[in-house]
């Protein structure tokens, strides 16, 4: 269909109707805030849905960030925490972390709330859905990056040279893993206490809630947290 999509959205919301935009892409292959060059060609951070979709600020009223409980990252580009050897192949072989079209092996790597925090602020975020928890349920520990060190500094947010971004160190947490099949979860009950803390940190970390868990595939595979 070939329409007037700005005249379509905004009869939609004047009519009280939910309009959900999807963006693609990824915070961090954000052209202007991106991980340059390692970037995409356009602005995939929410605030490209007003330029997408022909609407202003003020019409959008929830930005819900989609993250993966670990990080992953296609081709090149920096990623202070990827994982190399047995716990990367692990992370690739129980996520199917291959791209869909190009079937390109995606890098692995423990959850980067350094990067959340900036993804928060870049899309001003008010939630997270978090996918692929269940991916995490073989390992006795889980790592998780609370900041950076690099030339004696700490950094808690994003550096604003990407040479140093290249050349940081993570400071990780460790966290217990819970070492069960979350897959069959349709509850936050359902959960071990220590999946529960670890979304309830990474919520914390990240400074916004998580509202929805990814257990499986499956479109009915995902806990709603309340508020």
């Amino acid at each position: 269909m070939v329409t007037d999509t700005v005249g379509l959205v905004h009869d939609a919301l004047a009519a009280g109707q939910h309009v959900l935009l999807e963006g693609a892409q990824a915070t961090f292959l954000d052209l202007d805030h991106g991980t340059y060059p390692f970037v995409t060609s356009s602005n995939p951070v929410a605030g490209g849905a007003c330029t997408g979709a022909g609407v202003g600020p003020r019409d959008i009223d929830r930005v819900i960030g989609i993250a993966k409980a670990y990080v992953t990252r296609v081709g090149a580009g920096p990623f202070p925490t990827e994982l190399d050897g047995e716990l990367g192949d692990a992370l690739v072989d129980r996520g199917h972390e291959y791209g869909t079209n190009t079937g390109r092996r995606r890098r692995c790597g423990w959850f980067d709330a350094v990067m959340m925090r900036q993804a928060v602020r870049l899309n001003s975020l008010s939630e997270i859905a978090l996918t692929k928890l269940d991916v995490l349920d073989s390992f006795e520990t889980l790592e998780v990056c609370v900041a950076y060190e690099a030339g004696g500094v700490r950094y808690e947010h994003l550096p604003y040279h990407q040479s140093v971004l290249h050349d940081v160190t993570p400071v990780y947490e460790t966290l217990p893993g819970w070492q069960t099949d979350l897959t069959g979860a349709t509850e936050p009950g359902h959960l071990p206490q220590a999946a529960r803390d670890y979304i309830a940190f990474l919520a914390e970390q990240a400074g916004v809630p998580v509202r929805l868990v990814g257990v499986g595939p499956g479109r009915d595979q995902f806990i709603h947290v309340a508020a």
